[in-house]
């Protein structure tokens, strides 16, 4: 092993563990990740050492293919959603939510055809908010619809290229690797590159290198998410455990069973002598104090035994229809601050409640209460804050939102709804279904076929194409110039830049070979069916703690070099890695379709492997066959 092999080796580690730490976002741990790598590089001695061929070229990431591929599938994403075609579906699929599975059913098969022509995550927020009207329509438990919600959604990026970031980057790494492959065979007729072609009888000096077209994953990809939502809609959810089902939602704003509030007990609150051991049984479990505000602001666990006296103030969790209710029952009365600032919009318009929730677009992502309110200036309020996965101990003030909280906020209803729009929030209050004028959706689906069309036979690239119908939405006012970058998740671009130097430099030092050797050795004695489903569980372990697309990236290196060495076609083994990387169901962190359901579906961490994984080892099944019948070896 060379001193190179050994660096990059512990830059990969290094990132692994940065990710499933936690401690900072996947876009900051690619830049560290290549930061790294720049260092070691130059310390290794520039040009001799074959972690950077270029080192002017750090950054050549940030033009592949594949990056631009996924920021113009997100802008048409968005177009997509102006036009009114995901609110006509969703008229279309109300009758099918008068029985419980063909409820399920019907909202995880129409999600799963939106995530197959856009981004999936861009159409579950689409759709979530139909999901928990209509569980409300039909006195049904959200619990239940959302998971395989954010289950399908995943499972429908898998049928295009376009579908999921993992698909785009193994269709433009198959043009590249086969570029690299022909440059080594000419270079050497005896190495094993020029013995590849051989065994797959391929003309060199004929083979024109190309990426896996717009559909080359629909056969695989369509079969395995038309099983999987099957299996959700007739099993899966039955697998979610009784206890993690939230109380169907009320007809009213609020569908989350809890909520984290502060309150004070003034004067004339019965609560005053109660001890707080008694307060569940006093207000019949319709609250809960979980947290003693004292004087120096500090939070303490409350004493079982303190008697609650005037003036105590303490972190509450109630169902926000029921805290307002006890408000007056009881005599609880919000904290000074709290009421504050609501006194500030009693001379302005009506005030509003919305409940909104926090994606991985959004601008609260990472941040606290304090840049809300500058946000917004001072004009909406942060009244309560749900969230599931881990219990919160700390003051309203000093929490940091994470993806999938769910926000109650109060302030007139312009300024609410600007600062859902702004800040890139999904509202998750009912809302009227709004039909799209049908010529918009048929402009824009019209456009949107002429650009699949015209990549899917080579007529140009997918990246004019996608340019080309972006510029189609903006002529014709579907996609307005102000909402052109809105919708691209620039975490992800980020990722993509970075981690593309890193997956290079695993080949450049020749480390996918030697992991291919040691994969090859310890699996020799088995058939080739194995070590393809072998490639596939291993990159779905890796996608359940890791951003898909990183795992897409680090595994089709590796996975090309055990094709390579056997002489077999890199095509199964790429689509072993496509469809891996696509399988994050084991953990909320794992996809951010599955963050961004755990807080308003009230599950629990350990809720998801119970139905991901007898989906993820049916995927298993299928899709290693499925792999070899369609991509032959």
């Amino acid at each position: 092993m060379t001193t190179d092999q050994i660096a990059i080796l512990l830059i990969i580690a290094l990132t692994f563990v940065l990710f499933i730490w936690g401690k900072w976002r996947y876009d900051i741990v690619s830049m560290i990740a290549l930061g790294t790598l720049f260092i070691a590089d130059k310390l290794l001695g520039g040009e001799r050492s074959d972690l950077i061929v270029e080192g002017s070229n750090l950054f050549i990431g940030f033009a592949h293919p594949a990056v631009i591929t996924v920021a113009l599938v997100l802008i048409i994403s968005r177009a997509l959603r102006n036009s009114g075609v995901v609110d006509l579906i969703a008229h279309q699929i109300a009758p099918f939510s008068k029985h419980k599975i063909t409820h399920i059913s019907s909202l995880s098969g129409v999600v799963m055809i939106l995530s197959a022509i856009m981004n999936n995550v861009g159409a579950l927020a689409l759709m979530l908010p139909v999901a928990l009207k209509s569980s409300v329509k039909r006195k049904r438990s959200p619990s239940i619809l959302l998971m395989p919600l954010a289950f399908a959604s995943i499972l429908g990026g898998m049928i295009t290229m376009i579908g999921t970031p993992p698909n785009i980057i193994i269709a433009t790494f198959r043009e590249t690797q086969l570029i690299a492959l022909k440059a080594r065979a000419l270079a050497d007729v005896n190495s094993v590159a020029a013995n590849y072609f051989k065994t797959q009888n391929i003309d060199i000096s004929q083979l024109d290198p190309a990426p896996f077209s717009m559909l080359d994953f629909s056969p695989v990809g369509g079969v395995i998410a038309l099983v999987g939502v099957l299996f959700i809609a007739l099993i899966g959810w039955r697998l979610i455990p009784k206890t993690s089902l939230k109380k169907p939602g009320k007809s009213t704003l609020f569908s989350i069973d809890e909520y984290i509030t502060e309150v004070r007990i003034p004067l004339a609150c019965t609560f005053i002598g109660v001890p707080v051991r008694e307060i569940e049984d006093f207000t019949k479990d319709r609250l809960t104090i979980f947290g003693h505000i004292l004087e120096d602001e500090t939070i303490h666990l409350p004493n079982n035994e303190h008697v609650i006296k005037k003036g105590d103030r303490f972190l509450v969790k109630a169902d926000p229809v029921e805290l307002r209710l006890m408000m007056n029952e009881y005599g609880l009365r919000l904290t000074k601050i709290m009421r504050e600032r609501i006194n500030q919009l009693k001379d302005k318009q009506s005030t509003f409640f919305r409940e909104v929730l926090v994606t991985q677009q959004s601008l609260l992502e990472g941040q606290n209460r304090a840049f809300l309110r500058k946000r917004t200036s001072n004009s909406v309020i942060l009244m309560a804050l749900a969230r599931r996965g881990q219990p919160i101990r700390k003051r309203l003030g000093k929490i940091v939102f994470h993806v999938g909280d769910v926000l109650l906020l109060q302030g007139n209803i312009d300024n609410l709804e600007d600062t859902i729009s702004s800040l890139e929030l999904i509202p998750l209050a009912e809302r009227n279904v709004k039909v799209g004028v049908f010529s918009k959706v048929s402009t824009a689906l019209l456009i949107f076929g002429a650009a699949i069309v015209l990549s899917m036979f080579g007529v140009l690239p997918v990246t004019v194409s996608f340019s080309g119908a972006i510029l189609m939405y903006i002529f014709t006012g579907i996609l307005p110039i102000s909402e052109l970058y809105k919708q691209i998740d620039w975490p992800i671009i980020v990722l993509l830049g970075a981690m593309i130097p890193v997956s290079n430099a695993l080949q450049s030092t020749g480390t996918t070979g030697l992991i291919a050797d040691i994969m090859l050795t310890l699996t020799q004695d088995f058939p080739v069916w194995f070590i393809l489903g072998i490639i596939m569980v291993f990159t779905m372990t890796l996608s359940d703690v890791i951003n898909n697309a990183a795992t897409a990236l680090i595994m089709a290196p590796i996975a090309v070099e055990i094709a390579v060495s056997l002489g077999l076609s890199i095509d199964p083994f790429l689509m072993s890695v496509a469809v891996g990387a696509s399988c994050a169901f084991l953990t909320p962190i794992g996809h951010q379709c599955n963050a961004l359901v755990l807080g308003p579906g009230a599950y629990k961490f350990s809720d998801y492997w119970k139905m991901g994984l007898p989906l993820e080892i049916l995927i298993v099944i299928i899709g290693t066959p499925l792999i070899l019948y369609f991509w032959p070896l």
